[in-house]
């Protein structure tokens, strides 16, 4: 059993979240009533994935995408209440890291999907160095495509490029559409990511450079328990990571 406070400093350490601008607060969000001897983790805090943490018998959750963004409407009212309402009836704790989550070189979610994908980053690009681009021996985007399909269980949406043969892959999970010209810049052949916006099919076409979308919660479903898992057996704490399906 551990407090709140050795967790959040040892997550701190691992992820070092004042490195980073990011969109809303990193660390502990929600304080719980109580010591931890089970963290779960996911990709959201979701009422689904909170009820779910309920059942497991969690004293602490860790997730990638938490309650608090900034520009949000600060209300404690309908979605927002119940969520945080389950959570302090329960005395959970809650924390959450956003971009340092996405960035630690091992365990965050760029360095996990490349492990899945079978690759491995000899490079960064992009704001903060959140891109992470390596070597890929593919013949085309659409083998790039299957390859990604058969690995992550999910369709991918492939615009193709021109053709080529993919010898450098860069990736960056989530929304990070905005990436692509900076991965074009860092000499890729294809970009992985979770979304796409309309402008990124028109930049593939004209610069040949493949794009491919595979889903947002599909990209970032590897940093997270990748990471409760390391501090779990660091701090001794029993580790369980629950998977809410999105089809997103």
């Amino acid at each position: 059993m551990i407090d709140a406070k050795t967790l959040g400093q040892t997550l701190d350490a691992l992820l070092q979240p004042e490195r980073f601008r990011d969109y809303g607060p990193n660390g502990l969000q929600v304080e719980g009533g109580r010591d931890i001897r089970k963290l779960v983790s996911g990709v959201t805090a979701s009422r689904a994935l909170i009820e779910a943490a309920i059942a497991a018998e969690a004293d602490a959750v860790l997730v990638h995408h938490g309650l608090f963004w900034r520009g949000q409407d600060g209300r404690i009212t309908g979605w927002m209440r119940e969520r945080l309402r389950l959570l302090l009836a329960h005395d959970i704790h809650l924390f959450a890291y956003h971009l340092p989550l996405d960035a630690h070189s091992e365990l965050g979610n760029n360095a996990q999907l490349g492990r899945v994908l079978g690759w491995q980053a000899d490079a960064r690009f992009g704001e903060q160095d959140l891109g992470f681009v390596g070597a890929c021996d593919l013949t085309h985007a659409d083998a790039l495509s299957a390859h990604v399909q058969s690995l992550l269980g999910r369709s991918v949406v492939c615009v193709p490029g021109d053709g080529r043969a993919i010898r450098r892959v860069a990736w960056c999970t989530g929304g990070a559409q905005g990436y692509f010209e900076a991965a074009i810049a860092a000499g890729a052949d294809a970009f992985i990511t979770g979304e796409i916006s309309e402008p990124q099919a028109h930049l593939a076409r004209e610069t040949g450079v493949a794009f491919l979308t595979c889903g947002h919660h599909a990209t970032e479903r590897y940093g997270a328990p990748a990471v409760a898992a390391h501090v779990a057996a660091q701090l001794g704490l029993v580790h369980e990571f629950i998977d809410i399906d999105n089809p997103a």
